[in-house]
């Protein structure tokens, strides 16, 4: 017999290298996470509809929404969800300072989201203590908020320890986890952007 071989790397076509990498651990969190999240909102969305369906008229009659300043802001939170993919994308390929720079372009984005947000709480002519629509406008969209600041505190870490190196195109769990919670917080305010706005 000839000299041991070592067999070579099977791939599978369409598929890659078989097995299968492993996803990151803290891509796996964030999914767990996302999945607690989703419960929590859905809660506060049965919330909501339960105090329409009871209400004579929703939202009430003195009750004054503006549409055209969320939707703007709107604009501005969903374009962060492809600038915020894109950062994703460029560390994959190795290129720091392209993702870097996207993020750096997502984090603006939500901080202008924010005060879009902020601008329309101070504006309004109801509180969380006007009426139910008030008390559910404020909570549904104040706890949104609180997880859009949760995003951009999580994007100024990523941007901190990218400066130190910590991430390259074989190192960048952390970066995709963080792309999936910018989606999800995005996806949420799409729904609550319909539902508080659109649906009469």
């Amino acid at each position: 017999m000839g000299p041991e071989s070592t067999s070579p790397v099977t791939t599978a076509p369409g598929i890659g290298v078989w097995p299968p990498r492993r996803p990151p651990l803290i891509v796996v969190g964030i999914f767990i996470f996302l999945g607690s999240e989703l419960m929590f909102f859905a809660s506060l969305f049965g919330m909501y509809f339960t105090l329409r369906a009871q209400a004579p008229v929703w939202p009430p009659a003195d009750i004054e929404l503006g549409l055209m300043r969320p939707a703007i802001f709107t604009a501005f939170l969903v374009a962060s969800s492809f600038t915020m993919q894109t950062a994703d994308r460029r560390i994959k390929r190795g290129d720091v300072k392209g993702m870097k720079r996207w993020i750096w372009v997502t984090f603006v984005l939500g901080v202008v989201f924010l005060c879009g947000q902020f601008w329309d709480y101070f504006h309004a002519n109801f509180d969380i203590a006007t009426n139910a629509y008030g008390s559910a406008f404020v909570t549904m969209t104040g706890f949104h908020a609180m997880h859009v600041i949760a995003g951009l505190l999580v994007m100024l870490v990523v941007l901190g320890r990218a400066a130190t190196g910590a991430y390259d195109a074989e190192n960048h769990g952390a970066i995709e986890a963080a792309t999936y919670y910018w989606h999800f917080v995005d996806v949420v305010w799409i729904a609550l952007f319909i539902c508080l706005f659109l649906v009469k």
